[in-house]
């Protein structure tokens, strides 16, 4: 009989542990009163008569027959608890017909084993498919009958000699049936169980894995709009201060230098920030239209400092509203990446940054006269390229779709660009988590 599972309900596992402890106990007891009945039967006569030898034998089967009940129940609990590794079950057959096998002889040298019939047929109904089982009690019962008729010595059965075993044998396969539906709906709860660990363990390798992969998303966002650029300008600014020095220009050179410390010193504030998932620097101690405004002028000197003569300035329409930190973030990174892009690929000579609060949505334009490109070539799948320039757009894009805004790029080659970026006022969080 299978030991309950620590995973079915708590009544179940209750009532399975219940009948499987009192068919064991029932077992034992039955076997132990038929050896003592076989021997309290006896006279003082049948001390050494053939009758008493063959008590003595029918005692030693006994006895084999309980060590071979005790060890079979035994090798299954130790396996089902873990403790062994040794697989009894698929030994079952064989050891039920064992067991069987061995009450049959009793039987027929004793009807004292008769009632031991009734645990073995729990153990039909649980080992074999039900239709062979309901045939081998039926030969067990009839096998009790006539050891009991055989037994009283009467011509003929009577009625409480058949009724008894029948009896029992109808209630034992009653209960032996609810016990089966007891186990078969304990085994569908412990699969369900297992079902549902193994679900959770799935959901959570998955979110963890989206968590990872959107926190390395974030990571190439802020590297690219901030480190990235800001080393670029590095590098390029002081190569031309490189040049300066070469050519004795030691005052512009200077300057240059400068400009170089002081880039590099933003980009160390913004690195810092993103790493602790701060808002910008730059947007900390003013608000978003100046710190777009200083964008214009910083856009101009680092042109300048290449020898470019690029003018870039600053518009705003409509009146400024406070918006969320992740919205001004947002625009302010779209910016940084469309001047970036202006100052390295364009070769324009104006750029005008337009901010506009217009109601219900907030509006930036960038717009150059530079040399254009073909957007379809850089459309929103592009992931960058193998030297990990060219990831703006892709980048910009998707910190838009974050907000539900709208990012539009408006270009044909020798006709500039404009870069639109849209983002929906109405129901956006506020700065102290209300809304707008």
């Amino acid at each position: 009989m299978p030991a309950a599972d620590p995973q079915t309900t708590p009544s179940g596992a209750a009532v399975l542990r219940f009948l499987r402890v009192t068919l064991h106990v029932g077992f034992a007891v039955l076997l132990l009163v038929a050896i003592l009945r076989l021997h309290l039967a006896a006279g003082p006569a049948d001390a050494g008569s053939p009758a008493g030898a063959w008590r003595y034998v029918w005692s030693a089967l006994a006895v084999a027959l309980a060590w071979t009940y005790l060890a079979g129940t035994l090798l299954e609990k130790r396996y089902d608890a873990g403790r062994s590794a040794f697989n009894p079950h698929p030994y079952a057959l064989l050891w039920l017909g064992l067991v069987t096998g061995l009450w049959g002889i009793l039987l027929a040298g004793s009807a004292e084993f008769s009632w031991l019939a009734f645990p073995l047929f729990f153990l039909h109904l649980h080992v074999l498919p039900r239709r062979i089982a309901l045939v081998t009690i039926a030969v067990m019962t009839a096998a009790v009958v006539a050891s009991q008729w055989t037994a009283s010595g009467l011509p003929q059965p009577t009625l409480p000699m058949v009724l008894g075993p029948v009896l029992g044998a109808g209630f034992a396969v009653v209960t032996g049936l609810a016990y089966r539906a007891l186990y078969l709906e304990g085994e569908a709860q412990r699969l369900a169980a297992e079902e549902l660990r193994r679900t959770r363990a799935e959901l959570a390798r998955t979110q963890h894995e989206a968590g990872v992969a959107a926190e390395r998303e974030r990571l190439a966002r802020e590297i690219h709009d901030t480190l990235a650029q800001g080393l670029s300008s590095i590098v390029l600014v002081a190569r031309a201060a490189e040049k300066s020095l070469a050519g004795g220009d030691f005052a512009t050179a200077a300057e240059r230098f400068a400009l170089v410390g002081q880039t590099a010193a933003e980009n160390l504030a913004e690195a810092r920030s993103f790493v602790r998932g701060l808002s910008a620097p730059r947007l900390q101690d003013s608000s978003l239209p100046e710190t777009l405004k200083r964008l214009c002028g910083e856009t101009e000197t680092l042109a300048a400092a290449r020898g470019e003569g690029l003018r870039c300035r600053f518009e705003l329409v409509g009146n400024a509203a406070e918006l969320p930190p992740q919205y001004s973030v947002t625009l302010l990174r779209a910016a940084q990446a469309s001047l970036a892009n202006v100052r390295l690929h364009a070769k324009a000579h104006t750029a005008v940054v337009t901010l506009a609060f217009l109601g219900d949505e907030v509006t930036l334009d960038v717009y150059d006269d530079g040399t254009g490109f073909t957007p379809a070539a850089a459309g929103p799948g592009v992931a960058g390229r193998a030297d990990g320039s060219g990831f703006g757009l892709h980048s910009l894009g998707a910190r838009v779709a974050e907000l539900g805004g709208s990012l539009e790029v408006e270009s044909a080659p020798g006709e500039g660009t404009v870069v639109a970026v849209r983002l929906p006022l109405t129901g956006s969080p506020g700065p102290a988590g209300e809304h707008s």
